[in-house]
């Protein structure tokens, strides 16, 4: 698995529904949303350069949509992996996994539709349009563009995070401005590459599913997909955001936190029932996804729950993070 970028897994205690984002929070820098993208702002707020806020959805599945204001646009940042289908005009943007550190950016007065399909967690961060260079504005580069496990916002999102109250507004703009230079120094994709079509992508993706515990080779995903190993990989890379192998690790990880969380059998057991010849390969992966070692995981997770089941249940602050390590 890439050491760019790593899952989150630790969330608040309360079930999300359509209620939790409007319980009412304290002012801070950075605002939680009661809606997707809209950043209640109090009238002061309304003409920053750079406003920042947060979005969180526990359910499984959830339908948004909204237009970008006219004097601004709008950047998001995954701080958890999860699958997302973005439309506009019934022209499907992306449908995929969006790896934690997922930034997309969407122009000023364009409207988007999502579905999420797993829970979601992302920053958004709404910058003025005079932020920018006028080249850029004027060439239209940065709407509806998808980059799947970006570092830098990765990085910049995670500072966000662990300052969350601390931090002030002169902390925010410089981290707004930071993030309108990277995107316009990046240099754009000018071809957009095919991605794996969701048919066969939904072939290879349940192939895994019955599969994951065993060896599983590149040429026997790409035979499932009725592709070549180089076309397979490429496109599955471009659908996903993960190599296939890393794909593969990722998956089994997920596996292995179920069992870490509901079950009590060894480390050793856990690593063969997900497809890891050995505790320390396991461990190593585990790490490297996670953030922590299985048995440091597992306890942590215990604990969580206890939290959850002991009265009276309380909200835990919004300043406990969840978004894992970018480093690579």
């Amino acid at each position: 698995m890439s050491n760019n970028l790593h899952a989150a897994h630790a969330w608040i205690d309360l079930p999300a529904g359509a209620r939790d984002h409007e319980v009412l929070r304290p002012a801070h820098v950075i605002a939680w949303e009661s809606r997707w993208r809209q950043n209640d702002l109090p009238p002061d707020g309304a003409t920053e350069d750079v406003t920042i806020s947060r979005w969180e959805d526990l359910r499984s599945s959830s339908s948004h949509e909204t237009t970008t204001p006219d004097d601004r646009y709008f950047i998001g940042i995954a701080l958890k992996t999860t699958r997302a289908k973005l439309t506009r005009d019934r022209q499907v943007i992306f449908d995929g996994t969006m790896p934690a550190g997922t930034l997309y950016v969407t122009a000023p007065s364009k409207s988007l539709g999502v579905q999420f399909q797993s829970p979601c967690a992302f920053l958004h961060v709404h910058i003025a349009t005079d932020h920018l260079p006028a080249h850029v504005v004027a060439a239209d580069g940065l709407n509806d563009l998808v980059l799947l496990r970006d570092p830098l916002a990765a990085e910049l999102a995670k500072a966000l995070i662990e300052q969350s109250d601390a931090a002030d507004r002169r902390f925010t703009q410089c981290i707004g401005q930071t993030l309108a230079m990277h995107l316009t120094r990046m240099e754009l994709p000018r071809v957009r590459v095919n991605a794996l079509p969701k048919w066969r992508l939904r072939r290879v993706e349940q192939y895994i599913a019955d599969h994951f515990h065993r060896c599983i080779s590149l040429s026997e995903l790409a035979n499932v997909a009725g592709l070549s190993r180089m076309h397979f990989a490429a496109q599955f890379r471009i659908a996903t955001g993960y190599r296939p192998r890393e794909y593969l690790l990722n998956y089994r990880t997920e596996q292995a936190k179920m069992l870490l969380a509901t079950t009590e059998r060894p480390l050793a057991e856990i690593a063969l029932a997900v497809g890891f010849s050995t505790q320390a390969h396991f461990s190593t992966v585990f790490k490297r996804i996670s953030g922590e070692s299985p048995a440091r995981w597992r306890l942590a997770s215990r604990d969580e729950r206890l939290e959850v089941e002991a009265p009276p249940r309380r909200r835990p602050s919004p300043e406990v993070g969840w978004i894992t390590s970018a480093a690579a």
